[in-house]
């Protein structure tokens, strides 16, 4: 998916813990985030952004059988947390950390176009023992659908391991991979992690004076890396609205939710169909109008309105206070998206849209990153510590943004539904990245 992410808050860093913590006054702190039907577990807040690219499904054959065990473990593992309170914390007594390996024999420093990756010891990594393997080995086996070239040759042990224990998987990834810090090329090693999300509106398949907002997809003579028109001009322009003529997959009640949906690159649709029956199908990135993205919040801003704290509640808010002037803000952003309609079925609920390495993207355990800095199916391990949450863990690279550029800057996918949104719209803080890479193979020859 390529996506823009619209952030509502800043935040300095501290030491990241190794779980998710939700940091909120007078309230339990849950210890992870993670998805139950592609839905996200996590503390009430405010909501999102993006613009999307994935692509098609491809070598799902063989790992249709793979991914029905994966998601009936996803459902049986979880399905415990969302039923029952969770139980007071466990005392545990420490232990020693096992035996690090050695870092493999590497020569410095290994730069990329956008970053440079430095070799580090596992134990520079924050709450490495503490992951929990059973969630990362989902990401993990989903991630081998369409791995790298580098990363394909461990599809067969990550197989086989995937009915083993947490300390045999935990061994595995210290011994099988080098961790590298990943860093910019002035050596800076903090960046920034944002979040996104895929949202779910009401739709109609037939327009009405109640759902008056089209969903399009990609208008006759479109082409791919070829600007078309501006979201103004599709509005306005009798030629351009000939082009989108015959269409439209369904209609919205609210325009503020058409735009959402642009933003974010993709999304799930409950519709209601001409004859009355209703099902949920997902709308995937398309393609755009090759106009460049212009922040809604940016031009809010400019016209003297207060900060959105809570989005998109507070830009509704606005809409409906100034009815005369919510054209001219859709305007002020030029980019367009089109999408095209997925069936959604039970096992592919379970998960979240394919991301731009053409992977289910997996809540809680895919991000999106620069390409140019980490490549497409780098496991990868990620710290981050603010006010909306701690986290240390595993996760893969498996999307792209255009707002996700540069050495350590990652969009972390939140999930399916409102309250992955509220995540999604208060996640701004600072991150640190390691890139987890085979031992042996030489990260500068990955074809960036």
């Amino acid at each position: 998916m390529v996506h823009h992410t619209i952030s509502t808050s800043t935040a300095s860093a501290a030491n990241a813990s190794s779980k998710i913590k939700y940091m909120r006054p007078n309230a339990p702190q849950v210890s992870r985030l993670f998805l139950l039907q592609g839905r996200l577990a996590t503390a009430p807040g405010q909501a999102p952004s993006r613009d999307g690219t994935p692509l098609r499904r491809q070598g799902a054959g063989r790992w249709r059988g793979l991914a029905a065990l994966t998601a009936a473990a996803i459902v049986a593992v979880l399905a415990g947390c969302a039923s029952a309170p969770v139980p007071p914390a466990r005392t545990v007594a420490p232990t020693a950390p096992p035996p690090q390996p050695p870092l493999a024999p590497l020569t410095g420093p290994l730069t990329h176009p956008k970053s440079r990756w430095v070799p580090v010891d596992w134990s520079e990594l924050p709450g490495v023992q503490d992951d929990a393997m059973h969630e990362a080995w989902i990401v993990l086996m989903a991630n081998c659908q369409r791995p790298n070239a580098v990363i394909s040759p461990l599809c067969q042990e990550l197989r086989r391991l995937s009915i083993g224990t947490p300390e045999e998987q935990r061994a595995f990834l210290m011994e099988r991979l080098q961790p590298y810090r990943v860093e910019a090329a002035d050596g800076q090693s903090q960046g920034m992690l944002t979040s996104y999300y895929e949202p779910v509106f009401e739709a109609s398949r037939t327009p009405s004076s109640a759902y008056a907002v089209p969903l399009y997809q990609t208008p006759a003579g479109w082409a791919p890396r070829r600007p078309w028109y501006t979201r103004q001009q599709i509005d306005t322009l009798p030629e351009a609205q000939a082009a989108l003529r015959g269409r439209e997959i369904a209609w919205l009640s609210d325009p503020v939710d058409a735009l959402m949906l642009h933003i974010q690159g993709s999304g799930r649709l409950q519709i209601t169909e001409p004859d009355g029956s209703r099902r949920t199908v997902r709308l995937a990135f398309a393609g755009t109008n090759e106009q460049p993205y212009r922040s809604v919040q940016q031009w809010l801003a400019s016209q003297g309105v207060s900060p959105i704290g809570r989005w998109p509640e507070d830009v509704k808010d606005w809409a409906r206070q100034n009815p005369q002037r919510v054209q001219q803000m859709l305007w002020s952003n030029p980019r367009y998206v089109f999408f095209r309609e997925e069936p959604l079925t039970e096992l592919d609920a379970a998960f979240g849209p394919r991301g731009a390495q053409g992977v289910p993207l997996t809540a809680g355990r895919s991000i999106a990153v620069d390409r140019e800095s980490i490549p497409y199916g780098t496991p990868v391990w990620l710290a981050t510590s603010g006010p909306v949450a701690q986290m240390s863990r595993l996760v893969v690279a498996q999307d792209t943004g255009s707002a996700i550029l540069g050495a350590v800057r990652a969009d972390f996918f939140a999930g399916t539904g409102a309250e992955a949104g509220r995540f999604a719209a208060r996640m701004k803080q600072p991150l640190r990245l390691w890139a987890l890479w085979p031992r042996g193979v030489d990260p500068s020859g990955a074809g960036f």
